[in-house]
């Protein structure tokens, strides 16, 4: 059931990107040369930011996907992937050491610690080290304290990153949407031409003219 859902949302978001804004060419009628054209864009038909924002929230991407950007997908996803990654990698190992911290925690009260390779505080050790050759078993416990609340920290730095790309994700299909009609046009031109500037003494002098035309 949850795989109809997600292919009828696509569908409804291929359905509206196909009735967002069209950009093509027009003969310019102002011109003499009917193989001049002129940029134009059906102002009737453009991406609805707001839409875009929205299907954005419910499946990242979709957003860039609705606004016809489809060269961000991949970064987009790529950086996702490489949150989920980096969360699920910390998290594993701050639930390793964890563990390892609270049963050697248990043992050391206990009386009980041992060099068994089964316990998970020997396991997580660096090969050929023992208990004794990292500095008993006190220093070890801080140890293992030290790197439970280091992969912690780089855990919620993730999911922290994973937010950002999600906020960044919206602000980006936001914007593309309401970027979408920027004039981009041959119309758009940077001339550079030379000219006489006379100041308030009448002395004259040369420079140079920069003008874009729009």
């Amino acid at each position: 059931m949850r795989k109809w859902w997600i292919i009828v949302l696509l569908f409804w978001v291929s359905s509206a990107y196909a009735q967002s804004g069209q950009v093509y060419y027009t003969p310019d009628t102002t011109s003499a040369s009917e193989a001049d054209y002129k940029y134009y864009i059906d102002m009737t038909k453009l991406p609805d930011a707001r839409k875009a924002v929205w299907l954005g929230v419910i499946i990242p991407g979709a957003g860039q996907f609705y606004n016809r950007s489809y060269w961000k997908l991949p970064i987009v996803y790529g950086a996702f992937m490489g949150c989920g990654y980096a969360i699920s990698q910390m998290q594993n190992r701050y639930s390793g050491y964890k563990t390892a911290y609270l049963d050697l925690y248990k043992d050391v009260q206990a009386g009980t610690v041992t060099e068994d390779a089964s316990k998970t505080y020997i396991a997580v050790l660096p090969d050929g080290y023992t208990l004794s050759r990292v500095g008993g078993e006190n220093t070890w416990m801080n140890t293992l304290k030290n790197q439970q609340n280091i992969y912690r920290r780089y855990r919620d730095y993730s999911i922290l990153a994973t937010v950002i790309v999600y906020a960044l994700s919206l602000i980006d299909a936001y914007v593309d949407a309401q970027l979408f009609d920027y004039d981009i046009s041959p119309d758009l031109t940077l001339n550079i031409e030379p000219q006489i500037y006379y100041d308030l003494q009448q002395q004259k002098s040369a420079e140079l003219k920069l003008a874009i035309q729009f």
